[in-house]
């Protein structure tokens, strides 16, 4: 018995893996029964162009065994099942088909529209950046003559300082020789002082002498 149902399982997923897809005749509704004939019970009644799953056929008994869209099986007689939609179903499916079509130039045109819109949009936020970008590019260029001016004038106080540098050694220097030539001109004078007195001592004592020899010679005269 077990081997019975696995085989049985077996067949059905067989079945479901070779099933093909069937549609309903044009008639308002055909039975789906129990059984491959008319003697067996309905289980229920499908509507035209609906669609079921082909899992086999008998062409002995006319039958065919179906699988429904809800997953219920059964059988209905083959002739009034169709490989493909109904007539009545294909019309309507042309008819929103078209409908679609119809419906498209003005979907297009709205969707063209809106693109249009967007690029525009778009062009004028080109635009707007653009102008940032150019502003931006201004401020950085004054920003690099900015640093490279305080470069210049960083040198330029580096060697200004140098200078200054220079320049107060130098007076160093100068106030170092003032001292010295005015102390040289102190010893000078002192030195010229001190020989005038030297000087006028020595006259001082040989002027009297002097005077004492002409008075004798003047005697000697008479």
């Amino acid at each position: 018995m077990k081997y019975f149902l696995l085989g049985l399982a077996l067949l059905l997923a067989a079945g479901q893996l070779h099933a093909e897809s069937r549609y309903v005749t044009d008639q308002f509704k055909v039975t789906l029964r129990s059984g491959e004939s008319s003697t067996h019970k309905i289980l229920r009644m499908l509507p035209s162009g609906y669609e079921v799953q082909l899992l086999e056929s008998n062409a002995a008994s006319g039958y065919s065994h179906v699988r429904t869209q809800d997953g219920k099986t059964g059988y209905i007689l083959t002739r009034q099942l169709m490989p493909i939609p109904s007539a009545r179903d294909r019309l309507v499916s042309a008819e929103s088909r078209l409908r679609e079509l119809l419906e498209e130039p003005g979907k297009l045109t709205a969707r063209l529209a809106k693109l249009q819109e967007e690029f525009s949009e778009l062009q004028q936020e080109h635009s707007t950046l653009s102008q940032q970008k150019e502003a931006l590019d201004k401020e950085l260029e004054s920003i690099r003559r900015t640093a490279s001016n305080a470069i210049r004038i960083s040198n330029e106080r580096n060697e200004l300082r140098k200078t200054v540098a220079q320049l107060t050694h130098q007076v160093e220097g100068l106030k170092q020789e003032n001292r010295e030539l005015s102390n040289n001109s102190n010893q000078k004078w002192f030195m010229i002082g001190g020989g005038v007195i030297i000087l006028g001592i020595v006259i001082g004592l040989i002027l009297p002498h002097l005077r004492f020899q002409r008075r004798k010679n003047s005697w000697g005269s008479l």
